[in-house]
């Protein structure tokens, strides 16, 4: 399709809309329209980063009334730049929701095919992966940093879909959504060592030095070169134009010297639609 992939769906959140159908959830929170104060103003839903855990809990709360679900059926993780991903059931729902000392630990990949079960994860420049077989009413998420990145996590949820999912490699849909601009993210030689490793020469593409030892990293496109080693075609990812930099939609933990909130990706299938 041709155009942003994400539609403001409400003052509070961004939606997929090449992924709408009856009852599913996918998309992206703004940082607008909830109850924080600065630097968190106003819809932070993260909560460790230190606002007052009242009106984070509010802000979760206008999020998922906004979209007619309930937040006692969410699930949260304590996300470490790492690639551990789990399988979500109903017996999570709640986790993390309400406390973040409930969170599901170290996990930063998660997916179900039950549904009233919403996957939510944070990010505040990190690069948010959206995940969905519509033919096997699979959904899930990854929160892919550059860590998480060279460690592989989107390909590891493509291989765990098909593998242990029985899922076919076509059958799988990718949205990357809002994160860092690459105008923003200067990156030094560890982390192109660690991109060039996983990529081999294609790396080349996916940065460009500024200064010695210093360079300007498509987190994004390194993503998207990752998922097609991992067997998916072009034709199956989307990805956005929107990026973090855009202040009056989102937080950024670079732009704002880390003083700042989250925006969370919500996806999910309501029961009953």
């Amino acid at each position: 399709m041709t155009g942003e992939i994400f539609q403001k769906k409400n003052t509070h959140f961004l939606s997929i809309a090449s992924w709408e159908r009856p009852g599913l959830i996918a998309g992206f929170t703004t940082r607008c329209g909830g109850v924080s104060q600065a630097p968190f103003s106003s819809l932070n839903v993260g909560l460790h980063v230190g606002d007052n855990p009242e009106d984070v809990v509010k802000n979760r709360m206008i999020v998922a009334n906004s979209l007619t679900t309930d937040l006692s059926h969410y699930v949260f993780c304590e996300q470490t730049h790492d690639a551990t991903i789990k399988k979500v059931t109903p017996a999570d729902c709640g986790k993390g929701a309400f406390d973040y000392a409930t969170a599901l630990k170290a996990t930063d990949g998660v997916y179900t095919n039950e549904k009233d079960v919403f996957l939510a994860l944070g990010f505040a420049d990190c690069v948010p992966i959206f995940f969905f077989a519509p033919n096997h009413q699979l959904v899930g998420l990854v929160h892919a940093g550059w860590r998480g990145t060279v460690l592989k996590i989107a390909p590891k949820m493509v291989h765990t879909w098909h593998t242990e999912e029985n899922v076919p490699l076509e059958d799988i849909q990718v949205v990357i959504g809002p994160s860092v601009d690459v105008a923003d993210y200067v990156v030094d030689d560890v982390v192109i060592q660690k991109v060039e490793e996983v990529l081999g020469k294609i790396a080349t593409s996916t940065y460009e030095e500024i200064t010695t030892g210093q360079y300007r990293l498509d987190l994004k496109k390194v993503n998207v070169e990752l998922l097609k080693q991992a067997g998916l075609s072009t034709n199956s990812m989307e990805v956005t134009t929107y990026a973090t930099r855009d202040q009056s939609l989102f937080f950024s933990h670079r732009l704002e010297k880390g003083q700042t909130g989250r925006m969370c990706a919500i996806i999910g299938w309501k029961g009953g639609e």
